[in-house]
């Protein structure tokens, strides 16, 4: 997953147990499908090359067992150490906030939730009967991934679909090395524990 054509659209599946989704780049090339292993006790996510998934290109696997605040460590399909995402404990509580490390465990990039209301009223309005079917028409979370000194290259957002089911990842700045990959891991890996606390 380098030198992909950007924004890339995240749908995930509601015909299937699983939690899973796909990624198209902007040309609507598949270019991941991401599958979280379920009744997991450490959680595991394969990254596959397409929905026939065919061939693994990456694993996220947890270094805990239920931990609020574990480390999310990303492989590639050799099991090569490529780096980590880790939510920031208690201060996500309210507003998302995560590190995501490179293979060597320096803090490479922040990603923080934009406006932690709309998650909020996405959640309460979400558990309405009826009401919830509209959700993914009025709120729209947004997390902007920054360098730690500020610079912001990209961005995940929610995007108006019917059940809330579609997230766009925008390229806002030139990569450095490493970084693209790293960013789509650790934002694949938190769409998936957002979308678990509501």
């Amino acid at each position: 997953m380098n030198s992909l054509q950007f924004p890339l659209d995240l749908t995930f599946k509601i015909t299937t147990l699983s939690n899973d989704f796909v990624a198209q780049d902007a040309n609507g090339q598949t270019v991941a499908y991401v599958r979280q292993k379920m009744l997991k006790l450490i959680e595991e996510i394969h990254v596959f090359n397409n929905e026939s998934r065919s061939e693994l290109n990456y694993t996220i696997k947890a270094n805990k067992w239920l931990d609020f605040s574990a480390s999310y460590l990303f492989a590639d399909k050799y099991g090569r150490d490529l780096g980590r995402i880790t939510r920031k404990g208690w201060a996500s509580l309210w507003k998302a906030n995560y590190d995501i490390f490179d293979e060597s465990q320096i803090i490479d990039l922040h990603v923080s939730e934009e406006n932690p209301w709309a998650k909020v009223f996405d959640s309460l309005l979400g558990e309405l009967p009826g009401v919830n079917l509209l959700t993914g028409y009025l709120f729209h979370p947004s997390y902007a991934v920054t360098r730690p000194d500020g610079t912001l290259v990209a961005r995940l957002r929610k995007v108006t679909s019917f059940f809330g089911r579609r997230f766009v990842i925008e390229k806002l700045a030139e990569f450095e090395k490493g970084e693209e990959e790293r960013i789509l891991l650790g934002l694949m890996m938190m769409i998936l524990l957002e979308r678990q606390r509501g």
